[in-house]
């Protein structure tokens, strides 16, 4: 069915009908007094069958339980390799939270108030968003390094212009995803970020929404998700394909090995060429070159000095071993000298606001150290090789 033309485009209420269902989209800013309020009056006003949040289930459930982050296993996290994907996650967490703080509501505030109104009334809350985790991953999977290091400085950079936001700004955000205005200098050279972040999930939520029980629905969503949910409305999504990881490419492993071979060919072309003085001199390069600058990725992130001297030695193993990397061996050592305790799960949620409280707190002290670790190290084999080649 085609949806119904609103008057005004910039009125947050839209509706739409799918078969026998009409659906009431409102758009909101996750972080807007204005909008929560409007969730509440709309439900109570229309009295839906269904509510459907822009929520993924573990959002929902950090919702739900405030003390999900003690359940965290922040070594399984690092085995896993997955300190990027949760230092990003949580850095996005802080971006709202802080705006949120300085605004003297609670971030999502729009999203808890459509849960909590539509249970009043005894509708059935509809989870409709794709689970951050796939989301982030997916974009994880297209990125490579210094992809990942300029996200993130992006999202470290924005933490520190959100002292002159106001509430007119925050209105005014209704017109961007959060995600897309956080990332949209980075999507400029990484069109498939927009792809993935904004692109897929407004196909994700048309889907759910559009399937939810029920004949009346109303909708809670990002507004800027409007407008790709609209264009979306009646398309055919594979709704699996979206909740997958997309596969490695075919050459993917073996790129990893062709570098480290390359290196090790480089030194047994030293010795034999320049003889056991300059192969000698080419290790010793290497291992300086990898060990110090590892070194100190780990002492920015304030590592204990156990963890430094762990990333000093592995670094220059790692550097020529794809399986395995010198943050991730730097991190466990980080978490096991250094593990941290009930209060860091719970102070958690505070200490993401500043950039001070990422340094300070155990658990994101410990993502720091696999981050900046691997920075040294992939920054140390660069310097490495062109002095390696000089002597040659």
């Amino acid at each position: 069915m085609q949806p119904m033309n609103n008057k005004s485009t910039n009125n947050p209420l839209h509706r739409l009908s799918f078969g026998d269902k009409t659906i009431l989209l409102i758009g909101t800013a996750h972080v807007s007094r204005e909008s929560a309020d409007l969730v509440v009056s709309v439900i109570r006003e229309e009295k839906p069958d269904t509510v459907c949040v822009e929520l993924c289930d573990s959002r929902y459930q950090a919702i739900r339980q405030k003390n999900k982050w003690q359940d965290t296993d922040i070594i399984k996290v690092v085995k896993e390799k997955k300190a990027f994907l949760l230092l990003s996650n949580l850095l996005l967490a802080s971006f709202q939270k802080k705006i949120a703080k300085k605004l003297d509501i609670k971030p999502g505030e729009e999203m808890i108030k459509a849960i909590e109104t539509g249970e009043a009334i005894g509708a059935k809350i509809h989870l409709v968003d794709r689970d951050i985790r796939i989301t982030l991953g997916r974009v994880w999977r297209v990125m490579g390094l210094w992809e990942k290091v300029k996200l993130l400085f992006q999202l470290v950079l924005s933490l520190g212009e959100i002292d002159e936001i106001s509430e007119n700004d925050i209105e005014k955000m209704k017109e961007q995803d959060v995600l897309e205005s956080l990332l949209s200098e980075v999507g400029k050279s990484m069109p498939i970020l927009k792809k993935i972040l904004i692109d897929e999930r407004d196909r994700y939520l048309a889907h759910k929404i559009r399937s939810a029980p029920g004949e009346k629905i109303v909708a809670v969503v990002g507004a800027g998700h409007i407008r790709g949910i609209k264009i979306y409305w009646e398309t055919d999504t594979d709704i699996k394909a979206l909740e997958t990881l997309p596969l490695k490419k075919k050459g993917a492993d073996l790129l990893k090995w062709i570098f480290p071979t390359m290196v090790l060919l480089l030194l047994i072309f030293g010795f034999f060429y320049g003889g056991a003085g300059v192969g000698v001199h080419m290790i010793k390069w290497w291992i300086i070159a990898n060990g110090v600058l590892a070194g100190l990725g780990a002492l920015i992130a304030f590592a204990h000095p156990l963890t430094i001297l762990s990333s000093i030695i592995a670094a220059p193993l790692t550097s020529i071993n794809p399986m395995i990397a010198a943050g991730w061996v730097s991190g466990l050592v980080e978490a096991i000298t250094r593990k941290p305790k009930v209060k860091d799960f719970e102070n958690l949620p505070e200490d993401i606001l500043s950039i001070k409280g990422f340094w300070k707190n155990k658990v994101t002290r410990i993502l720091l150290v696999v981050i900046f670790t691997n920075i040294g190290s992939s920054l140390g084999t660069m310097v490495a090789l062109p002095l390696m080649v000089k002597l040659l």
